[in-house]
C-alpha cells in the first residue's frame, strides 16, 4: 500500500499517534525514539512509510473520521447561518407588511374624520340657512353675539368669538381707512360678503353666515382658523 501522509490531521487522534508510535518504535528498536518519533510526525508532518496495514486503516478512520466531524460542524454553522438569515427577512418582511397596513388604516380613519367634517357643515349651513333673524336698522353687540350663537355650533362660538374679537370687537360696521375692509370679520373687500347676502353692509345675521362659511371652507371650523391666526396673527 502506497505511502500515507498524516500532514494537517496532527495525527489524527491520540490513540492513533499512540498506534503508529509502537510501530515506528519496534523497527528503530527504542521505545524512546519511538515518542520521538511520533513527535516529530505530528510538529512537522513528515511522511510515515511500511505502516502495516492494520495500523494505516486505523489512523485512515481516525482521520476520516475527524474530517466528518469538521465537515459536520461546518455543516451546521452554515444552517444555523442560513436560518438566522431567514428570520431577519422574514422579520423586515413582516415590519413592512405592518407599516404598510398601519398607513391604510390612519389613511381610512383620515378620510372618514373628513366626511364626518363635511358632513356635519352641510348639517350646520341647512340649519344656518333656515334661520329666520329679523332685521333692525341697528344692533348692539349683545345682540349680534346671540345672533352668532344661534348661527355658530355651541363647540366653536368661543373660538368664533375669539377672532371676531380681535378683527372688529364686534362692530358689524367697522371698516379699516388703509384698506376698506369691512364688517365683523374684516373682508377685504367687504363686497365678498354678498355671496351670503346682498344686505352684508347692515345685516350682521349675513356677515355671520359668510364668516362662519369661510372659517369652515378655509380651515375646517372656527377653533381651526382660530390656531391659525393666533400662530399668523391673521385667517
Amino acid at each position: 500500500m502506497s505511502r500515507i501522509s498524516v500532514r494537517g490531521f496532527a495525527v489524527a487522534s491520540a490513540t492513533a499517534v499512540t498506534a503508529v508510535g509502537s510501530v515506528v518504535g519496534v523497527a528503530s528498536g527504542s521505545v524512546a525514539q519511538n515518542n520521538d518519533a511520533a513527535e516529530a510526525t505530528a510538529g512537522n508532518a513528515t511522511l510515515l512509510a511500511d505502516i502495516p496495514t492494520g495500523q494505516q486503516a486505523q489512523v485512515q478512520t481516525a482521520s476520516l473520521a475527524q474530517q466528518a466531524d469538521a465537515q459536520a460542524i461546518a455543516a451546521d454553522a452554515n444552517a444555523k447561518k442560513d436560518a438566522e438569515a431567514a428570520a431577519r427577512k422574514a422579520a423586515a418582511e413582516t415590519a413592512v407588511a405592518k407599516k404598510a397596513a398601519a398607513e391604510e388604516a390612519a389613511k381610512a380613519a383620515k378620510e372618514a374624520k373628513k366626511r364626518a367634517e363635511e358632513k356635519a357643515a352641510a348639517s350646520r349651513d341647512s340649519s344656518r340657512l333656515s334661520l329666520n333673524l329679523s332685521v333692525k336698522s341697528s344692533y348692539s353687540v349683545g345682540e349680534i353675539q346671540a345672533m352668532a350663537r344661534q348661527i355658530v355650533g355651541g363647540d366653536q362660538f368661543q373660538c368664533f368669538s375669539n377672532i371676531v374679537n380681535h378683527e372688529s370687537s364686534w362692530n358689524y360696521q367697522a371698516t379699516n381707512a388703509s384698506s376698506g375692509a369691512y364688517g365683523l370679520f374684516q373682508a377685504l373687500p367687504g363686497s365678498k360678503m354678498s355671496s351670503v347676502g346682498a344686505d352684508w353692509r347692515t345685516n350682521p345675521a349675513t356677515q355671520i353666515k359668510w364668516g362662519l362659511n369661510y372659517m369652515d371652507s378655509r380651515y375646517g371650523s372656527p377653533c381651526e382658523a382660530w390656531s391659525f391666526w393666533q400662530a399668523n396673527s391673521w385667517y
